[in-house]
């Protein structure tokens, strides 16, 4: 060996290294050149065996190691099992360079080859560059182990290189399992809407020579077979040439972002309701202004036209216009009053019921509950139809139990509901045919004092379809005819009823088969009232 003195301020002084060398004279020579440079031999080893365990006790910073050893072992068995096992870079110094041995020696990554004899210049050259190099390699290895993003590099035949922690902790895989594995079978990935897999986006980096990024519905596919949403790219790796030798791939867990996306989505979503039950309650507001503006505005005109109507017919009678025998044309005069008051009447009640249906969705409309005794009450209700019907031709009916208790309820809400349903009743009900009024305790349980009292109006001679019934309650829905103008009406009357028994605590409910009709009115014994809110109406 040639020694040659180095200037000391080139001397890398903290340097530690452990040499392995069976030829007695060679070592002691080796380590008088390496201590004379100015590095710190912590042991001489002459077999792989030792070496292998002064390399785990004295933890060097570098070994520099020789081929032909004594013993079943070589150096290069050793040199693979202290990198593998202790990250410890080693540097053939061997007078073997025969073309197996060279390429065996390769196989193990060594960071430099050396052969004897060795010069103390070529020997503080390869000791420095390795001593670089594993400086270098341990820095992009922090900071690899310390990203948290999975990192995967394969060479260009897809066979694993790396694997940093977080790509061991998402794959499910350690380095050690997933060296020179093919990355298919490690890294899996399939679409989150089919489940199937997806062109594994490595091999898209290395095919097309570009960067691939994974979709947002890209799950890998863990070792355990769970899987994780995940996120990012996978890009070709190049030499010094430019030639593609392998890609990395990229990856992150993808779940809190996707939360954080969904929260701050919903969040967006909030606003927007918000903004628009807003819009909806101003809108709504104006709708009450309007109604409570335009009702006063146009029943005060329509009730000076009614008492103008009442007046003309007075004047008219007693100057004699109506008499037939005395005006011919009094028929038509009588006529045209009669369809101008009806149109007015049912003017007024559009108004009236529209103020109603307002007043009853905005709870504003007031209830005072009292005593009734159905046995008295509903035939004076029912009055007043038996003369329409009979002028009709058809029948009424009341059928009271002699067994109900007494109801506690609003007479003048019970009269509105059971008046429109009557009127309903006697407008639709062809002559000759049935119309039922009928009070009793509620079916279910039957006969229970305090299940409540149903009251049932049915007629026949009419059958409502499956497809309409569902609609009957609905405000300006009219059943289809042939002549849309006979029955008359504004399709308001049951939408009022619905809300008011609603209102009321109650039920109503429409059947109809075998060309009957049947609405039945379930009320509570006792009506119970909350108190009104403050309201415009």
């Amino acid at each position: 060996m040639v020694k040659t003195l180095l200037p000391k301020q080139d001397i890398q002084e903290t340097a530690r290294l452990l040499v392995v060398e069976d030829e007695y004279i060679l070592a002691i020579n080796l380590q008088e050149s390496l201590e004379s440079l100015g590095y710190v031999v912590v042991d001489v080893a002459d077999t792989a065996e030792f070496a292998i365990q002064r390399a785990e006790e004295l933890r060097p910073d570098l070994v520099l190691m020789d081929i032909r050893l004594q013993g079943e072992m070589d150096g290069i068995q050793a040199a693979e099992q202290i990198w593998n096992q202790l990250q410890i870079p080693v540097i053939y110094v061997t007078g073997h360079s025969d073309k197996s041995t060279v390429e065996r020696a390769t196989l193990t990554f060594p960071f430099g080859y050396i052969l004897k004899p060795v010069r103390d210049k070529e020997l503080y050259v390869a000791i420095q560059t390795a001593l670089n190099r594993y400086e270098r390699e341990q820095f992009l290895s922090t900071v690899l182990r310390g990203m948290g993003d999975s990192v995967v590099v394969v060479d260009n035949q897809l066979q694993i290189m790396y694997l940093n922690p977080a790509g061991e902790y998402l794959t499910g895989w350690t380095l050690n399992e997933a060296m020179n594995q093919d990355v298919t079978h490690v890294v899996q990935f399939v679409d989150e809407l089919t489940q199937q897999p997806i062109q594994h986006p490595i091999i898209l980096a290395i095919q097309q020579d570009t960067t691939i990024y994974l979709n947002g519905h890209t799950l890998l596919v863990s070792k355990t077979g769970s899987t994780i949403p995940v996120a990012d790219s996978a890009v070709p790796l190049r030499d010094q040439q430019g030639v593609v030798i392998g890609a990395v791939l990229v990856f992150r867990d993808d779940t809190q972002r996707r939360l954080l996306e969904a929260h701050e989505q919903a969040v967006i979503q909030a606003q927007q309701m918000e903004a628009q039950l807003q819009e909806m309650q101003r809108l709504n507001d104006l709708k009450d202004d309007f109604l409570a503006t335009t009702s006063h505005e146009l029943r005060t005109p329509l009730s000076n036209i009614r008492l103008a109507i009442r007046l003309l017919e007075t004047v008219l009678n007693q100057q004699g216009f109506l008499n037939i025998e005395e005006f011919p044309k009094a028929s038509t005069v009588t006529r045209y009053l009669s369809v101008l008051r009806d149109q007015c009447d049912q003017e007024l009640k559009l108004v009236n019921d529209l103020l109603d249906i307002r007043s009853i969705e905005a709870n504003a409309y007031s209830l005072d509950p009292i005593e009734i005794h159905l046995q008295d009450w509903l035939p004076h209700i029912t009055e007043s139809f038996q003369e329409r019907a009979i002028a009709q031709q058809q029948t009424l009916q009341v059928n009271i139990s002699p067994n109900l208790p007494e109801l506690v309820s609003d007479t003048s809400g019970l009269t509105r509901i059971i008046s429109e349903l009557l009127n309903n009743a006697c407008k639709y009900t062809p002559a000759n045919e049935q119309i039922q009024v009928i009070a009793k305790l509620a079916d279910d349980p039957p006969g229970d004092i305090n299940s409540g009292i149903q009251i049932i109006i049915r007629n026949s001679g009419v059958e409502i379809s499956a497809e309409q019934l569902p609609r009957i309650f609905d405000p300006f829905y009219r059943i289809p005819s042939n002549d849309p103008w006979k029955h008359g009406g504004t399709g308001l009357g049951l939408a009022l009823v619905k809300k008011l028994a609603e209102h009321m605590k109650s039920a109503i409910s429409v059947t109809s088969s075998q060309k009957w009709v049947t609405f039945t009115l379930l009320l509570p014994l006792v009506l119970t009232v909350d108190p009104l809110p403050s309201s415009k109406i």
